[in-house]
């Protein structure tokens, strides 16, 4: 198991070598609201490209031609930005990309050579990805993390749980690098869009702790209202720090979030690190209900994603865009905060940490 091996999933924090993007193409994601999509796409890759390599994935020749005219036209156009002509379903890179893990700084793993290149200690864990148990257009997504796993040069595994491989999206874990992982029972215990009808709730911690280094889960209950992902952690609560999470929580006694993540903030006041020690919490305000079509949207400040020197934000034109983003620059104090306006975004049900991949450096 890698774990034995000394190798565990960094926390998003730590240094990358690249991000792993998708191009948007399909339609679906964003019904009658597609035009700006690939603009805050040029947004995102500009921004990530001033700190670190992007790997952009597109169709094939005819669209990697028409995204560099983009790029170009939005100043977002780098040498560090790295193309790969591979066809894809959907966007999605948190869900439908490997997870790449590292060997731990400083141990001498048994079974791992003396010696290892750089490339040897980046290992590629491929989960089965299924489109969340939910839509029909997953078979080209699936073999993503393949892909991605031959591009980097790194050791593909295919992590099983009683010689079945296991479905498993990226936005439903969240991890701190030392050995504690959050995720929801919604997501993953639920026999709603159930990924692992054979899987119990030990099960799952022991795929964490063989497969993520993370021997030690902390368990919340639902995730936010309109999430397709039927509960995803990302849009909940984050680590920042080893010892510190950030979590939504929802002012309006009236509103339907209010009440489930008053329930997950109480589960974290409750909950203790891998070393026994309680958690610093810092409390996140959810932005004012974000409707389209008559449908509640969600959105969430949760969905920020960590890149080397940045930390980039979605906002919505709210007014707790400004308590949002101060609070991360608190949190933050040595990388910029960047907003990016994510109202047309989260239309596609996912905003910025949906659709980034960390390749971190080994």
């Amino acid at each position: 198991m890698p774990a034995a091996l000394g190798y565990r999933m960094p926390a998003e924090w730590e240094p990358h070598d690249a991000t792993w993007l998708a191009w948007p193409h399909y339609h679906g994601d964003w019904p009658g609201k597609f035009e700006p999509i690939p603009w805050v796409y040029t947004e995102i890759i500009r921004n990530l490209a001033r700190r670190e390599r992007v790997e952009l994935i597109v169709n094939d020749a005819a669209a990697e031609r028409q995204v560099r005219k983009l790029l170009d036209r939005a100043n977002a156009l780098s040498p560090n930005v790295r193309f790969h002509r591979w066809p894809t379903n959907r966007g999605w890179m948190r869900d439908s990309g490997c997870i790449f893990s590292t060997a731990h700084v400083g141990t001498a793993a048994p079974g791992r050579p003396t010696g290892a290149s750089a490339q040897d200690e980046l290992l590629a864990l491929k989960f089965r990805f299924n489109a969340w148990a939910k839509y029909s257009n997953w078979r080209h997504d699936e073999k993503i993390g393949t892909l991605m796993a031959n591009a980097a040069h790194a050791s593909g595994i295919r992590p099983l749980s009683r010689k079945t491989r296991v479905v498993l999206e990226g936005g439903s874990v969240d991890v701190n690098g030392h050995g504690t992982l959050l995720t929801t029972e919604e997501c993953l215990l639920s026999k709603i869009q159930q990924r692992n009808p054979a899987m119990s709730r030990k099960d799952y911690e022991k795929v964490f702790a063989d497969y993520l280094g993370a021997p030690h889960t902390i368990w919340l209950g639902r995730g936010i209202f309109g999430d397709d992902t039927h509960g995803h952690v990302d849009d909940l609560v984050r680590f920042v720090s080893p010892d510190t999470v950030v979590t939504v929580v929802e002012s309006n006694p009236r509103d339907v979030n209010h009440k489930p993540l008053r329930d997950n903030l109480r589960r974290l006041h409750a909950a203790r690190d891998q070393a026994g020690k309680p958690l610093n919490i810092v409390e996140l305000p959810m932005p004012a209900p974000v409707v389209f079509e008559q449908r509640r949207l969600p959105a969430s400040y949760a969905n920020f994603y960590i890149a080397n020197g940045i930390v980039l934000a979605p906002v919505f034109n709210d007014p707790n865009d400004r308590i949002a983003l101060n609070t991360l620059a608190a949190l933050f104090p040595t990388r910029e905060v960047v907003p990016i306006y994510s109202g047309d975004l989260i239309w596609g049900l996912g905003t910025i940490h949906c659709m980034t991949q960390q390749q971190p450096a080994p």
